[in-house]
């Protein structure tokens, strides 16, 4: 077993996934992808962590005791608005993903600018929770390589 550690954090309103808007977001529940990325993880030997939350600080919180080598981060309507998590992200250095269910810019205007944009080293928007999944094979793949240098 590697010992790469990804965390997954999911932002406010994710925990309603699977009755809230299944239109934009699908109707698999936030248990159904947590479950998905776990066993991803186990295929991949990484050690995968998951955690949500509706409130600002206690993600601020989450990204400041980071213990993991990479984050994936669905900031939710977060992403948007947030200088707090942006500030945490930066103060903590740690590669992330910015993931989002649905693709931002075919939605509300005030959905297409992202705080965390220019941080992440990738964006993945728009697979539903697929986006998840792109996201744990592309940051593994990104923190194998970074160990090999």
């Amino acid at each position: 077993m590697s010992h790469l550690h990804i965390q997954i954090i999911h932002g406010p309103n994710l925990n309603m996934l699977g009755t809230r808007e299944p239109g934009h977001y699908g109707s698999q529940t936030l248990a159904d992808i947590d479950e998905e990325l776990i066993q991803l993880g186990d295929k991949l030997g990484v050690r995968i962590t998951t955690f949500q939350s509706n409130h600002e600080g206690e993600i601020v919180d989450k990204i400041q005791h980071l213990d993991a080598q990479g984050l994936i981060i669905n900031p939710a309507a977060y992403t948007h608005t947030s200088v707090a998590i942006r500030d945490a992200l930066l103060a903590v250095q740690v590669p992330f993903v910015e993931v989002h269910l649905s693709n931002i810019h075919k939605r509300e205007d005030f959905r297409h600018k992202s705080m965390m944009v220019d941080m992440a080293m990738a964006v993945i928007a728009g697979f539903g929770s697929q986006s998840y999944t792109l996201a744990l094979r592309g940051i593994h793949h990104h923190l194998l390589q970074s160990k090999q240098s």
